[in-house]
């Protein structure tokens, strides 16, 4: 009688060697210098106003920035959440006082190129990767999925401009001693950027864990609960062809959608978006969309899941 084959218990070289841990360690240097590199414009930018809106501000500011760095320390998908909405906070607000003070050039070009390393390294695939992964156990590997296409085309910023703004507003309004319009916005905005916020993380929360046991996803947006494909169901994963018709669980994202076929229909409760309540249901073959496609498919190989 044959043994069975030993199945790896944690994650391998060739699924997470790459995971390097540069990128989270340069976007702390780049949001470390920022005050220094940005300061200046911001500050010419507040110069005209009152002494009271340029101490708002300012407390704002370095508020913000403070929260943001700390963030970029605690790998986690909440810390993920806060350090992509504070970095492209910071990024407007920098982008604003360039736009009213555009001189010098020297000052504004050295500001631009700060702002574009932080938000390029805040949103970037390997970032994702790490934060989602520092709470994960040891023997998993996390891999985010990419947001929807649809949210992309203008609901994301939406729903990030009134979390942000709301907040901004509510603290400017009542610097100019704005009471009754401050407290109105405050009233409803504030709520309103609670769960603006809240959708924001949701889409922290999204991806695909590879465990002992086989392959996991974990998407709010998708599934009620995390459904678990333990390996021997699986018969393959692969680059999705064209005109599959699968189930679609990529949500219309940009980017390299990855096939998982199954052995036999696994039970998951599917999300409907705009039906009346959820659908219970079964499915052999369904569609993902990961950031890093390619890591995906090297994770699978080398915890000796079938990839074809």
């Amino acid at each position: 009688m044959r043994s069975a084959p030993s199945q790896p218990q944690g994650p391998t070289r060739a699924g997470s060697g790459r995971l390097s841990p540069l990128v989270p360690w340069a976007l702390r240097a780049v949001w470390a210098a920022l005050p220094l590199a940005a300061g200046p414009r911001l500050a010419v930018a507040l110069d005209p106003r009152s002494p009271a809106v340029r101490s708002v501000a300012s407390v704002g500011l370095w508020a913000g920035w403070a929260v943001v760095m700390v963030a970029t320390l605690v790998p986690h998908p909440r810390a993920l959440t806060t350090v992509r909405t504070g970095v492209a906070a910071g990024a407007a607000a920098v982008g604003g006082a360039i736009v009213s003070h555009p001189r010098p050039v020297a000052g504004v070009i050295v500001a631009i190129l700060a702002v574009v390393a932080a938000v390029g390294l805040a949103f970037s695939a390997p970032l994702g990767m790490a934060f989602v992964n520092g709470p994960a156990y040891p023997n998993e590997r996390r891999f985010p999925l990419r947001p929807p296409g649809p949210l992309l085309l203008g609901p994301l910023m939406l729903a990030w401009a009134v979390a942000v703004g709301a907040p901004t507003a509510t603290a400017l309004l009542m610097a100019v001693e704005r009471w009754a319009l401050g407290a109105a916005v405050g009233t409803l905005g504030l709520p309103a950027a609670a769960v603006m916020a809240r959708s924001l993380h949701g889409l922290s929360r999204r991806w695909i864990v590879f465990v002992p046991a086989g392959l996991v996803l974990h998407d709010p947006l998708s599934v009620i609960d995390p459904v678990l494909f333990r390996r021997q169901t699986i018969e393959a994963m692969r680059p999705a062809p064209l005109g599959s018709d699968s189930l679609d669980l990529s949500h219309g994202a940009p980017g390299l959608a990855l096939e998982l076929v199954l052995r036999e229909k696994v039970p998951m409760v599917v999300v409907r978006p705009g039906r009346r309540g959820d659908q219970p249901g079964a499915s052999a073959r369904l569609l993902f969309t990961p950031t890093r496609p390619g890591l995906v498919l090297s994770e699978a190989r080398a915890r000796r899941l079938p990839v074809g």
